[in-house]
């Protein structure tokens, strides 16, 4: 089959990868223009786009419509993978075999932008892939192929997102051999909910939530936009803790240095603070951070 592939993040890299090696023609790679990052705001070429251009895969970034509509005319399929555009229906067509799309989550749970970070701020145990036909909605459109996945306890978002996207690829190989064979995807069953953008102030933790809650933003929410708090009037960002898993009584917000361990206090229990971001500065362990920060007794976040 003559495939393209519509994407940006670098979470589709190992579908890329397979493509191709694959007895298909990986035709082009379509992504997102170079956007300004950094603090010198220097044009910066997606992950997918640098990809294509290692690889020598045609690359096209269109800005309008209609290029794009003539990026996707001339394919049997179009795969896409965290484009972060919403193809319009009447370009949904176009490839002879319409357009599917790789979406990290049991569909249609978690339907929308953030489906790993919201299954990892609920708590789920368990999440999954799905490779769908595109239609108008958002993810609502028929299933080709699906995969059930176990979420390790210990992982963050940026650790799931790396696990799917090797799993992934064994999904929408799966897919793409259904549709060669003329099978026909199911449509979407069960109770759907939403997996929404996740905005800055969401992410600011609230001590008086108990503490598995706060682990689960935590985790949820690296390495993007990663949760945070005030401490001594500065954004404190935290990337990496875990529930402290003895019995000791801190008040919301409340920082103890126990030993090499940096504990803040929850509605319900405390949690180890592994990692920190403090404003202005890098990444850095929890130790590292106290032993700089020498707190006070009875100093709070909040």
């Amino acid at each position: 089959m003559r495939i393209g592939v519509a994407a940006t993040p670098d979470v589709a890299i190992p579908t890329l990868n397979w493509l191709h090696t694959s007895g298909h023609e990986l035709v082009r790679v379509i992504s997102q223009p170079d956007r300004p990052a950094g603090r010198g705001q220097s044009l910066k070429s997606s992950a997918v786009s640098q990809w294509a251009i290692d690889t020598g895969v045609d690359l096209v970034r269109p800005r309008a419509i209609e290029d794009l509509d003539r990026a996707i005319e001339d394919l049997d399929l179009l795969v896409t993978i965290g484009y972060g555009r919403i193809l319009p229906e009447q370009s949904l067509s176009l490839p002879t075999f319409g357009c599917i799309n790789l979406h990290f989550s049991l569909l249609p749970q978690y339907r929308g932008a953030a489906p790993v970070q919201r299954a990892l701020e609920a708590g789920e145990k368990q999440t999954g892939i799905t490779v769908f036909k595109l239609n108008a909605g958002m993810d609502t459109g028929p299933i080709y192929s699906s995969r059930v996945i176990d979420i390790d306890p210990a992982f963050r978002s940026s650790e799931l997102f790396t696990q799917l996207a090797v799993f992934g690829v064994e999904v929408v190989r799966e897919a793409i051999e259904l549709i060669e064979a003329g099978a026909k995807p199911h449509e979407q069953a069960g109770n759907a909910s939403l997996a929404g953008k996740i905005s800055k102030e969401e992410a600011k933790i609230d001590w008086n939530l108990p503490a598995n809650v706060t682990f689960n933003k935590i985790r949820g929410f690296y390495p993007a936009p990663i949760a945070w708090t005030v401490f001594r009037d500065q954004t404190l960002k935290i990337s990496s803790a875990k529930i402290h898993n003895q019995s000791i009584k801190l008040e919301p917000g409340e920082i103890l240095l126990s030993n090499v361990m940096v504990l803040i206090g929850t509605g319900e229990g405390a949690l180890e603070v592994d990692s920190v971001i403090p404003a202005g500065k890098r990444e850095m362990s929890g130790a590292e951070w106290a032993r700089g920060a020498r707190f006070e007794s009875g100093e709070r976040c909040g």
